[in-house]
């Protein structure tokens, strides 16, 4: 059975081959992929803040975020942080090697809805991995946003995804990009030195005319989120990407379900509003 007619069942995964691996920090690698079936890589279709299922043959699959942007087609991005039996076979593999992907699953980022506002991305960690797809979609896109802001923060500079692609945005006139680490032992880095919330002191921010996308760990959450609420931003104006607890990406097993909702069909991407009426999210 080919890979077109195998479409139809949701597990099915389609062939990817792996066409680059670029290191970020250590354990964490991007992966640039693309569809052995022409016709599968023409009608992948995806949205910021989506994810797909990535199966490594002979050891199972894993929830991974999308990285890449819709607007950059024909290879998909996937930034993978090496942690259990899944993501420990992909990183063993090299170039050329094939795995599978199916999906994309999930909401995404509103992007239409998001529009004609300024833009505030808000990420520590890892949460740039997804935010990411939605940074490059509205810089692709710079016409349809209005000031757009990105916070971004590490512990060390050494633990920074994507560190030289954003420092490439510190001086860039469409967009104010503030970079931040916990501490710099080097004595060379060129942003910010201090936690993610000590940013919101560099920037004048409209909350009727603004939207917040917040990606990152917990501890993160609990205090941008007070940073926001104290500047007046509405619930529905802050989104927030839960991946956690995923699994099938279909909403079958109910691992991934939290009170009513199930993340990987209600989300991963909520609003605060939904968020504070689900249970023990964050």
């Amino acid at each position: 059975m080919s890979d077109r007619q195998d479409r139809q069942n949701p597990y099915q995964p389609h062939l990817a081959r792996i066409v680059r691996i670029l290191p970020q920090i250590p354990d964490h690698r991007l992966f640039q992929l693309r569809f052995e079936d022409d016709e599968v890589a023409r009608n992948f279709k995806h949205r910021p803040g989506q994810f797909v299922e990535l199966s490594v043959l002979g050891t199972g699959e894993a929830p991974i975020s999308i990285s890449s942007s819709p607007t950059r087609p024909g290879t998909l991005e996937l930034c993978v942080r090496k942690v259990g039996r899944v993501t420990e076979a992909l990183f063993r593999l090299g170039v050329d090697a094939v795995i599978g992907i199916r999906g994309p699953y999930g909401n995404g980022y509103p992007v239409e809805e998001m529009e004609g506002h300024n833009l505030l991305l808000v990420a520590g960690g890892l949460g740039m991995a997804p935010l990411r797809s939605l940074l490059w979609y509205a810089m692709d896109n710079r016409s349809k946003f209005k000031d757009i802001i990105l916070m971004y923060g590490a512990r060390v500079p050494g633990d920074m995804l994507f560190k030289y692609e954003l420092l490439g945005l510190l001086d860039q006139p469409d967009i104010k990009c503030l970079l931040t680490v916990d501490r710099d032992d080097t004595g060379r880095w060129p942003a910010h030195i201090g936690v993610v919330p000590k940013l919101f002191d560099k920037v004048e921010l409209d909350p009727k005319t603004t939207i917040a996308a917040v990606c990152g760990p917990p501890v993160m959450y609990k205090f941008v989120l007070q940073k926001l609420l104290e500047r007046n931003f509405s619930k529905d104006h802050i989104l927030m990407s839960l991946e956690r607890k995923m699994k099938c990406g279909v909403g079958k097993c109910g691992h991934c379900a939290i009170g009513y909702k199930y993340t990987c069909l209600d989300g991963p991407i909520f609003t605060y509003w939904d968020v504070i009426n689900l249970p023990e999210v964050v």
